[in-house]
């Protein structure tokens, strides 16, 4: 199954895994190779926290890769500003608190809450696709049900 990804999201989980791939995992490889240098390796925590952290970065390489492959680009198509797409920012209303939010509707390998980015997979991007403005959606979080307007389709 394909999970779409804008073209900027797909960048950046490429720029991410040449990163690890090209700057730190040389980096990881050489703290390994002096560590060993000090002898026993059996009472050596610089070996042992070094040999732990290039695990931690294999399982972070293969994750992204495995997020590369399964991404399709899909290209954010503006649209007449009436109904929620893939891609749009949307301004919203809490109608228990009177709170306005905007938030950008992405594919769930990029959404990052504390940017304002919500997979349209999660539950409250589930309740705003197709929507149009002026209407209302509601949603379970984790604090309870909540309810929004659809004040703007950016």
């Amino acid at each position: 199954m394909k999970f779409p990804i804008t073209r900027e999201g797909h960048e950046n989980l490429k720029k991410e895994h040449e990163y690890l791939l090209n700057t730190k995992r040389p980096k990881i490889i050489k703290t390994i190779e002096e560590a060993r240098e000090h002898g026993d390796l059996s009472e050596n925590a610089e070996y042992d926290a070094a040999k732990e952290e290039y695990q931690f970065l294999q399982k972070k390489v293969a994750e992204l890769e495995e997020m590369i492959r399964n991404s399709e680009i899909v290209d954010v198509k503006r649209g007449n500003g009436e109904t929620v797409l893939f891609g749009c920012s949307i301004a919203l209303k809490n109608l228990d608190t009177d709170e306005e939010v905007v938030y950008t509707l992405v594919g769930p390998y990029e959404s990052d809450i504390q940017k304002g980015k919500i997979s349209m997979t999660s539950p409250i991007g589930r309740a705003l696709m197709e929507k149009s403005v002026g209407d209302e959606i509601s949603f379970s979080a984790p604090g309870g049900t909540r309810t929004y307007e659809i004040v703007k389709i950016i």
